[in-house]
């Protein structure tokens, strides 16, 4: 974990409620994708964690959900605006072996940390196939830049207005090649695919309320098969073998 300031470049918004912010910083901390940031903001006093779409040397990528006064505080912020950051936060997902065939799977602005993670994948010469779930066409983000990166992209809408109608399991059926997943969205997604019997393998990143970011407040503890562990310092991503539902 590293306290530094981020000083805002731009912020562009995305859908009606979702916005892509880039700040410039040391982001000499993150180290793997699905970390996290913790910004504070002017009389908040709790910090607002955000996970970490994508980063180079000196610039982060941001997908902010405005879920309340703080986040639509933050995205309203003007370019320049310097934001105390704590950055390097939690685990993020592994590629020590990257499997054949991942499919990455996100549902909302779940997504996000999974475009950074796709980009290294790419890296490693691996071309990851995507499958994203939104409630309508309207709330779809980053389609192209996950095409761009050249993913096989496969999308759903609870509506149909968008990809198929239905939801990302029904899209990870359509691929059974497929057996290793890299998971991030709101918890009955990530439960809906955990019980997906063709997913054999598996990394899960949990969504969770966090107070401290680091691991002192112990607030956003969930129980796994190895006993009560933290999803802002033990995750937030977690292996298949270790979620206990």
């Amino acid at each position: 974990m590293k306290q530094s300031l981020f000083t805002i470049e731009h912020t562009r918004q995305l859908t009606a409620d979702t916005y892509e912010m880039v700040l410039s910083g040391d982001t000499s901390a993150i180290t793997a994708p699905g970390q996290f940031v913790n910004i504070a903001l002017p009389l908040r006093f709790l910090r607002r964690p955000i996970s970490v779409a994508n980063w180079s040397k000196d610039a982060l990528l941001l997908i902010v959900r405005v879920a309340g006064e703080g986040t639509r505080e933050l995205v309203r912020s003007v370019p320049g605006t310097e934001l105390d950051t704590l950055s390097g936060l939690g685990n993020g997902f592994g590629l020590e072996s990257c499997p054949e065939n991942p499919i990455l799977i996100g549902g909302g602005v779940g997504a996000a940390p999974l475009f950074g993670l796709a980009g290294q994948m790419r890296k490693l010469g691996t071309t990851p196939t995507v499958a994203l779930g939104f409630r309508t066409a309207k709330d779809a983000f980053y389609l192209e830049e996950f095409a761009t990166l050249g993913c096989r992209l496969f999308l759903a809408t609870e509506d149909g207005s968008l990809g198929i109608k239905g939801f990302v399991t029904d899209l990870v059926r359509a691929v059974p090649e497929c057996t290793a997943a890299f998971v991030c969205g709101p918890t009955p997604m990530l439960k809906a695919v955990w019980a997906l019997p063709q997913l054999k393998i598996g990394q899960y990143s949990f969504e969770a309320r966090m107070a401290c970011g680091f691991g002192a407040c112990v607030g956003c503890t969930i129980e796994t098969k190895g006993g009560p562990r933290r999803v802002c310092k033990d995750g937030p991503v977690f292996r298949k073998e270790e979620i206990a539902w």
